[in-house]
């Protein structure tokens, strides 16, 4: 018997369905919930006031690099950023990248997680040897993990595991508290197409801070085997 294509579609959601399951709180899937603030190593990367002003798009450099990642119960997210990358055939030019970015999240029955942003998200590029040594940009991608994993560690407690959308982990989270440490999970600042008003003041910015440029990046995606970055617009 041949079913019919839409019979075959029903088939199929019915099975994914099936094999859907809620996210279970144990020791050997997640030893507590995903809720509060979450940062990597030393702990000197954290969310919230502290990291980020999105009013002026600026940063508080942190004393080390890492991640940090909070999450409410109300399906609200930050991420606080900061890494060096290095470059082998030049050991001098090495690249700082600093950014933040807050927004909605799902916990998919797959196990997974999806972040979308709100979009106004922004990060800060440092390259010494680049053309343009230092720039800010607007960053907003949606995010797609596969799995996350919390464990608990002997000696520092809940540490979170989350693996991006090709399988490769993010650097560990220690839980460093139950409460999500947040902006606002509103837009922070005005993120429109600039006018030419806004022009003439980001010119007059950049006049005032050389080698600094503002550039503006919309929503792309991360999550299907590549990233797609479109590119909105260029302010100099």
């Amino acid at each position: 018997m041949i079913l019919s294509p839409l019979i075959g579609l029903l088939l199929a959601s019915l099975a994914r369905s099936v094999h859907s399951q809620d996210i279970k709180y144990d020791e050997e899937h997640n030893a507590t919930s995903i809720v509060g603030t979450w940062s990597s190593g030393s702990k000197a990367v954290v969310t919230g006031a502290g990291f980020a002003n999105p009013a002026n798009m600026s940063f508080n450099y942190p004393r080390t690099t890492g991640i940090s990642f909070s999450f409410d119960d109300d399906g609200n997210y930050e991420v606080a950023r900061y890494r060096m990358n290095g470059n082998g055939s030049e050991p001098t030019c090495v690249t700082g990248v600093i950014g933040w970015a807050h927004g909605k999240y799902s916990l998919n029955g797959n196990g997974s997680i999806t972040l979308t942003p709100f979009g106004d998200g922004f990060q800060q590029i440092q390259d010494a040897c680049a053309a343009v040594s230092n720039f800010i940009e607007s960053y907003n991608i949606t995010e797609y993990y596969t799995n996350w994993r919390i464990f608990m560690d002997a000696t520092a407690g809940p540490k979170l595991h989350m693996f991006q959308f090709d399988g490769a982990p993010l650097a560990p989270q220690f839980q460093i508290s139950t409460t999500p440490n947040m902006l606002p999970p509103q837009l922070l600042r005005n993120v429109s197409r600039p006018t030419t008003d806004g022009k003439t003041k980001a010119a007059a910015f950049l006049k005032s801070n050389s080698a600094l440029e503002t550039r503006s990046w919309t929503t792309g995606v991360i999550g299907t085997g590549m990233a797609a970055l479109v590119f909105a617009s260029f302010v100099i």
